[in-house]
């Protein structure tokens, strides 16, 4: 009786095989990018540059010990005080503001629902907030400080587009970059808002603790 030999696998390919799925999984595989925060430089004033003189009430101070303790104008404060705190300040509306574009000297803001303080901010277009951090904070806090603010002037800017447009503003500024940025009516509306509360956040150089 013969004897049947037992069949061989070619695994001649598998090499092949195996380099083809490698490839075809680094190409469809997503990898997460941590893209940080959207920040603006401005750019370097010329050499006579006077600054202008600024008033301590429209100067917003929030700073970071070592310890990631979170003090605004001095005093302790929560993190999840913040943005409304930051309303507050932002649209107190307690004086005369910055001209707006096309004015020929700055007014009171008539769309602020503030306490008109006279000891706070004058205008949305004046209030700066600063945030000063030490460097042993962690980073973390500091990014979470900035999205508190930003929702803050966020909050403020859907709220005054839906008394003027019945829209928010976040839907306006949709609309105008589906629109390939090509669409003037929203283009002047999102200009608009964002002039009504432009976002003036300021960063300190940061403090070396002892």
């Amino acid at each position: 009786m013969a004897r049947r030999e037992n069949p061989e696998i070619n695994a001649g390919s598998m090499a092949d095989i195996a380099f083809l799925l490698l490839i075809f999984f680094l190409v469809t595989t997503t990898m997460d990018v941590d893209s940080g925060i959207s920040m603006k430089l401005p750019e370097k004033p010329p050499a006579n540059y006077d600054p202008p003189k600024i008033k301590e009430k429209n100067i917003f101070e929030i700073s970071i010990n070592r310890n990631n303790d979170l003090f605004v104008d001095g005093d302790v404060m929560e993190l999840k005080d913040l943005k409304e705190a930051a309303k507050k300040f932002i649209d107190n509306g307690g004086g005369v503001g910055n001209p707006m574009p096309g004015e020929e000297k700055g007014k009171e803001c008539d769309y602020c629902t503030g306490d008109r303080n006279p000891e706070s901010s004058d205008h949305p277009n004046k209030a700066i907030i600063s945030i000063e951090s030490d460097r042993a904070s962690d980073y973390e806090v500091y990014v979470s400080i900035q999205n508190e603010l930003r929702r803050a002037y966020a909050e403020l800017r859907n709220g005054l587009a839906m008394k003027k447009y019945n829209m928010s503003f976040a839907e306006i500024e949709s609309a105008y970059k589906k629109s390939g940025n090509k669409d003037k009516n929203l283009e002047a509306k999102v200009k608009e808002i964002k002039n009504s509360y432009p976002q003036i956040i300021t960063d300190l150089d940061p403090t070396e603790s002892e």
